[in-house]
């Protein structure tokens, strides 16, 4: 018997996801399940679900365990083989909330502000800290055990966890699972095509490209995914539901499309959310805050469906996520093939060593054994350049404890810059770091 240790139980709805794909694997399904968070309510909801699902999907082969507070932490990691984390720190209150309208005050707006962009940049400044915890607690307790990073912001977070700490460590993302064949429904191409298709993706989390796609008969699909999205992109009346002009003005101008949704690329770049040109918003349809919205939905939703997790008749099918594919290519050394957030070291030659991108990796006994990709496109690695540049700026910072890191990096991100002066942005990171107090070390 193995051990998996979840934290950030309190993410109830996607511990259900994993937890129950792993307890649905028969390689898994006798493992002892360590549920860890800060807050007590949260982690005893988790918990009730967890049981209910060990009961109802799993015969109660598993051992399920709860840990609460950070006085516990150790215990919870002790002996693991895996860790699973999804760790929100700050939550939507207070962090979010400052992440986004402060920002405002400057007139700088956003939609997701996970990934990158001024909220991307604290969001990681505040998590590094529990991470380096988490990665010294672990090097103690359960030293040989993978690190399955599930959160945001997925490439300062695996990139910091993989350079700066002992800890064998994986970025998953959801976006690559369904990069493919989102488009080619979208575009009305699914039923038309033979499957199985064939797909190459690589680059950058939020930000990989899909750069093959073939049918089953070796058909490349490129040319008529182009057509049609330069259709949409000229006839959008036609197409008043899709959401999706951000990535197919991608595919029109440099030639591809990426694996995260519009909403999130539309603050990646400096092209297109732009105060001196309030009409793209309505023309990509960019959603300006959907994060918040997206947040205070899902409180709304939990509000009203926590007693359907929690009352024992709770029960799952087994989902698209990697981590129990991972878990169980690891345990039966059966191989798998992900997309993984890893080390670049030359796996895309012409995008920076030091970068966490986004490559397929095979899985099995040996671990996560990423490939190499080659070169992209230059237009496809300049875009992603613009995003490595202040993602590993912030983790310098997260490091070396220096303000002027925190600068830079605002500086360098492609949207802030397109929209604030120099000193607005240090007087904005002034104004998050001292909103931030308490979430943050100290800064010099």
């Amino acid at each position: 018997m193995g051990k998996i240790t979840f934290m950030g139980a309190g993410s109830t709805v996607f511990a259900k996801n994993v937890i129950g794909d792993s307890m649905m694997t028969d390689a898994l399904r006798d493992f002892e399940y360590a549920l860890y968070d800060i807050d007590a309510d949260r982690l005893e909801e988790s918990y009730a679900m967890v049981c209910a699902l060990n009961k109802n999907v799993n015969e109660g082969r598993a051992t399920v365990s709860k840990y609460l507070g950070v006085e516990n932490r150790k215990d919870a990691l002790r002996g693991a083989d895996f860790v699973v984390d999804a760790i929100q720190v700050g939550l939507y209150e207070p962090c979010t909330v400052t992440d986004f309208e402060i920002p405002k005050k400057y007139g700088l707006r956003q939609t997701i502000a996970d990934t990158l962009g001024i909220g991307g940049i604290f969001r990681a400044l505040r998590t590094i800290p529990v991470l380096e915890d988490f990665a010294n607690d672990m090097q103690q307790v359960c030293p040989r055990a993978w690190f399955l990073n599930y959160t945001n912001p997925m490439a300062m977070l695996a990139g910091y966890m993989q350079r700066y700490t002992g800890v064998k460590t994986v970025g998953l993302c959801h976006s690559v699972q369904v990069c493919s064949s989102g488009i080619l429904k979208k575009l009305g191409m699914w039923d038309e095509i033979k499957h199985p298709i064939r797909e190459k993706i690589a680059g950058i989390n939020h930000m990989a490209w899909l750069l093959e796609i073939e049918d089953a008969d070796g058909n490349d699909l490129y040319p008529e995914i182009r057509r049609r999205a330069i259709n949409v992109l000229e006839h959008p009346e036609d197409y008043p539901d899709n959401k999706d002009l951000v990535r197919y003005e991608y595919i029109r101008r440099f030639g591809y499309y990426c694996t995260e949704s519009s909403e999130h690329n539309a603050e990646y770049n400096n092209l297109f959310i732009k105060s001196k040109y309030p009409e793209l918003i309505e023309r990509y349809r960019i959603p300006l805050d959907e994060y918040p919205r997206r947040c205070v939905n899902q409180i709304n939703k939990w509000n009203s469906e926590r007693e359907n997790y929690v009352n024992g008749n709770v029960t799952h099918t087994r989902s698209r996520e990697y981590a129990s594919r991972i878990m169980e290519s690891m345990v039966t050394d059966t191989p798998y093939k992900i997309g993984g957030n890893v080390i670049n070291n030359g796996l895309i030659t012409n995008l920076v060593p030091d970068a966490c991108v986004e490559v397929p990796c095979l899985v099995g006994k040996l671990g996560i054994q990423p490939t190499v990709v080659g070169a992209l496109p230059p237009q496809l690695a300049a875009m992603n350049m613009t995003n490595i540049n202040p993602q590993l700026l912030t983790i310098e910072a997260a490091v070396t404890k220096k303000k002027d890191a925190i600068y830079q990096a605002a500086m360098l991100d492609p949207h802030t810059s397109s929209e604030l002066s120099i000193d607005d942005i240090v007087a904005l990171c002034d104004d998050l770091i001292e909103a931030h107090k308490g979430w943050l070390p100290e800064y010099h």
